[in-house]
């Protein structure tokens, strides 16, 4: 029996051992891990601070407009380390904290980061919101109100924007007058306009005793694709509101007003985890 309990006594010396030499390595690996740059993609590099989206980049990179060390770079795939300096036309680059902001956007206001005419644009209704320099990601006519993303991750930017990733969008609709029952059907059915074709996801009445209001819900990123569907069968948009872009919703926020996004709303659209 002694004999018996020495040996266990003794394995379980020598677990104990194995385990802090795996904990012990497992620290030191966790160190070197830490003390070893990040080495990324140049043209993400880029599209991370805000320039332009990596297809861009690419472009850029190919033209000769990019720097590194000092070394003009024209090999796609190149990567750099966050201690690297890179400049974009002579210009340094340097990588900013990400920010996203949502405005609920009133009229007569341009979706643009400025005007040559100038027409108030958006960045006028954020001013002072932050530092690092945001844009909007995609455009609403100057008299449509709603739902507006601004930010400097040109990277999620270019997925939002792109057709491949059809983002829902549900817009309330005011007409000039009461849109037909008829009418209506041959919206989801899809109509003719210059070749195109245009047509709505869902769409239905935002009150049946006011058959002037509608609500639609489209994916497609047609130009004016709203005002086009209507004015195609003879109405008048009076006014156009987005309620809906991309999981993001303008509840709670007054006309005019912003607010950052959550880290769930982040997470949400960094994930595509939206209809």
């Amino acid at each position: 029996m002694k004999n018996q309990n020495s040996k266990k006594s003794k394995h379980k010396k020598t677990g104990f051992a194995k385990d802090n030499s795996c904990i012990s390595n497992s620290r030191e690996s966790q160190t070197k891990t830490l003390q070893k740059p990040e080495l990324i993609r140049l043209n993400r590099y880029l599209s991370n601070a805000g320039i332009c989206s990596r297809r861009e980049a690419d472009e850029y990179i190919k033209a000769g407009l990019v720097k590194v060390n000092g070394k003009t770079v024209t090999e796609l795939g190149t990567k750099v380390s966050p201690n690297d300096e890179v400049r974009f036309n002579d210009q340094i680059v340097k990588i900013e904290k990400k920010v996203y902001i949502l405005l609920n956007k009133p009229k007569d206001y341009i979706t643009t980061v400025s005007d040559e005419k100038g027409r108030k644009t958006v960045m006028q209704l954020i001013k002072g919101a932050c530092k690092e320099k945001v844009f909007p990601v995609g455009r609403l006519d100057r008299n449509t109100t709603g739902v507006l993303l601004l930010t400097n991750d040109g990277e999620l930017a270019a997925k939002l924007m792109h057709p491949k990733y059809k983002k829902k969008k549900v817009y309330h609709v005011f007409l000039d007058k009461n849109l037909k029952k008829d009418d209506l059907e041959k919206l989801i059915k899809g109509i003719k306009d210059n070749d195109e074709i245009l047509k709505a996801d869902a769409i239905s009445y935002v009150d049946p005793s006011d058959k002037s209001q509608v609500g639609i819900e489209i994916h497609s990123g047609q130009n004016r694709i709203i005002r086009r569907m209507f004015e195609a069968l003879g109405y008048k948009v009076i006014k156009l509101d987005r309620v809906y872009f991309a999981g993001l919703t303008k509840k709670g926020l007054p006309r005019g007003k912003w607010r950052f996004l959550t880290p769930t709303e982040i997470n949400m659209l960094k994930m595509g985890a939206f209809e």
